[in-house]
């Protein structure tokens, strides 16, 4: 996980942020790990459920401790934040090459005569796909990560500022292409998104469960192209229910728009949801 090396130290402004190594390299084979047989070694054993050269896994542990520990009190700001303008925030998260932009293009081009859209887009460089989304007439803001993973709660905390969205409406934060450490980052939004394409196989919730525990829903995307695919989609469902048997799963096509209705009517429901109290 990177909270380890300490690329998620929460301590930057959202230009983007350097790694910082202050541990002494050691030399030597003593690092905690398990043989499961001669062609696997599992690094994920110990109590950090991680590895670092030169680090043990009690240090592990704190520094993943300190990390995540400000980044929740940054993402504690943020969720009162929304709370306080009934803005519904969701995190989409996946690996590259999902559709994540194409279905969110989708959706807002969809639904933002209906609803009050904006977007903060999490890129590693680059502000294209920022680009792509104001094409569709809605605001979005591009974080740059430089060499950072994921975005993280400070990061958006700031982009909020420059983004200032409508009140009641819904901020989608796309985070990223990465399935491992967005996991392990609460940036004060209601619900992650994952989003899977049918092309990526049906076995990515068993070997990235973190992200797929972390998901309130899933969206299986691309289904237009199962018929020239080799891909199980019960067998798929089935690995992210046994990762969190409370997910809800939706098959969808930001392509041809096969059941995006399902995804907008968990949209508009889930948005109303955060009105109330106000």
């Amino acid at each position: 996980m990177c909270t380890v090396c300490g690329c998620g130290n929460t301590d930057k402004n959202s230009e983007g942020h350097t790694h910082s190594h202050d541990h002494d390299h050691v030399h030597g084979h003593g690092e905690h790990h398990h043989h499961h047989d001669e062609g696997t070694h599992d690094y994920g054993q110990g109590p950090a459920h991680a590895h670092a050269p030169g680090l043990s896994q009690a240090r592990m542990v704190q520094i993943e401790q300190d990390i995540l520990g400000k980044n929740n009190q940054y993402a504690a700001a943020n969720r009162r934040w929304f709370s306080d303008r009934g803005i519904l925030a969701l995190n989409l998260v996946s690996s590259p090459g999902s559709g994540k932009t194409s279905l969110l293009t989708r959706t807002i081009d969809d639904l933002k005569s209906e609803l009050k859209l904006s977007v903060i887009e999490g890129d590693q460089q680059s502000a294209n796909d920022a680009e792509r989304i104001r094409k569709t007439g809605v605001k979005a803001l591009q974080i740059n990560t430089g060499k950072g993973c994921h975005l993280d709660a400070h990061m958006v905390g700031h982009g909020l500022e420059n983004l200032d969205p409508e009140e009641d409406g819904i901020v989608f934060i796309e985070n990223v292409g990465n399935l491992v450490c967005p996991a392990a980052f609460d940036l004060g939004e209601a619900h992650k998104v994952v989003i899977l394409s049918v092309t990526e196989g049906e076995d990515k919730p068993i070997k990235y469960p973190d992200m797929f525990h972390a998901a309130d829903i899933m969206l299986l995307n691309k289904i237009d192209l199962l018929p020239y695919l080799q891909f199980d989609v019960e067998q798929c469902i089935d690995y992210a229910r046994r990762v969190n048997p409370g997910i809800k799963v939706l098959q969808v096509s930001a392509t041809s728009g096969e059941n995006m209705q399902s995804w907008y009517q968990w949209l508009r429901a889930t948005q109303q949801i955060s009105q109330i109290g106000r």
